[in-house]
């Protein structure tokens, strides 16, 4: 019966991934390196937010940039917005805990600048309040959810969705998504 259960675990991961082989997914994916690109063609930085897991797979996807994923090269300007405990307490407790990226975007986003946004159900009103200031400013926004619709993916300039609800599932596609990312930046 184990061996069953995870068998079934290992095929929905791999359907889900086996998804992004249609084109459309992988334009989208283009375009959210084109748009990373272009960031840097203009001295601009990449910001990241997210929740959980979600915030892990951003410390990961900047820590990729500012290091190196396969190739040596200069660092990239990634900014995980999920590692600076004071700013994250300190607006949590003085404001709300909704406006923990909110508050840092508004700080340190620019025009032209991109924030890419974690959510697995595209609902996480912080995400998405940091998601509406980055639009407000002018940056490009870029979304890794779940399923959609869903409010994120309609603030966002690309939204690669992966089509379920588990959030296990969603978060091992992401990583494939963001992975490949990094080798296209590179």
């Amino acid at each position: 019966m184990k061996v069953e259960r995870l068998k079934k675990e290992i095929e929905e991961s791999i359907n889900l991934k086996k998804f992004f082989l249609k084109e459309e997914n992988l334009e989208k994916i283009v375009g959210a390196v084109s748009i990373i690109k272009s960031a840097f063609k203009k001295n601009k930085k990449i910001l990241l937010c997210g929740n959980g897991g979600s915030a892990a797979d951003c410390q990961h996807f900047a820590g990729e940039m500012v290091g190196r994923f396969k190739k040596e090269r200069k660092p990239l300007p990634f900014i995980s917005l999920t590692t600076n405990t004071s700013i994250l307490t300190s607006v949590g407790n003085d404001y709300s805990f909704k406006r923990i990226f909110e508050r840092q975007v508004e700080g340190i986003g620019r025009k032209g600048d991109v924030l890419i946004c974690f959510s697995t159900s595209g609902r996480s009103e912080n995400v998405i309040l940091a998601a509406k200031k980055g639009k407000e400013i002018g940056m490009k926004i870029i979304s890794l959810t779940g399923k959609i619709p869903n409010p994120l993916a309609k603030i966002s300039d690309i939204t690669l969705s992966v089509p379920s609800n588990e959030t296990p599932r969603i978060q091992e596609v992401h990583l494939l998504i963001y992975h490949i990312i990094c080798s296209l930046v590179e």
